[in-house]
């Protein structure tokens, strides 16, 4: 099976060797998607507005890709800190209706100045 791998529009292009988005048959797969804002600067704050700009991120990915956060079926969520996770869940729900896609959540070590990293796969709409 063929696989288009996407740059989005508005999205820092990455330093690493890796693609943010990779389009394979109908399934969407994003790169885990951190705070970065356009320029590849950390957006300021804590973990609510890092979070914020990782579903903007998100969006950006999904939408090149001809799909929105309702064709997610799965994520997959590294904090930092779990006692985060009430900030971040707060602003993943404003993203995310039932039947609510599958989650992994977990604490991890990202890099200096990080708080939050997700990457979901989608199914592009038929």
């Amino acid at each position: 099976m063929s696989r288009e791998a996407i740059q989005p529009d508005g999205l820092a292009r990455p330093k690493a060797p890796y693609s943010p988005v990779v389009v394979s048959g109908d399934h969407v797969y994003t790169a885990g998607q951190v705070a970065f804002d356009a320029n590849g600067d950390i957006v300021a704050g804590g973990v609510e507005e890092q979070t914020r700009q990782v579903f903007a991120n998100l969006r950006a990915c999904l939408e090149a890709a001809g799909c929105g956060f309702g064709d997610v079926v799965k994520v997959n969520a590294f904090l930092v800190d779990l006692g985060d996770f009430a900030a971040f869940n707060a602003v993943y729900a404003e993203h995310f209706s039932e039947p609510y896609p599958v989650r992994t959540t977990v604490q991890a070590g990202l890099a200096p100045g990080l708080y939050v990293e997700v990457e979901v796969v989608a199914r592009k709409p038929s």
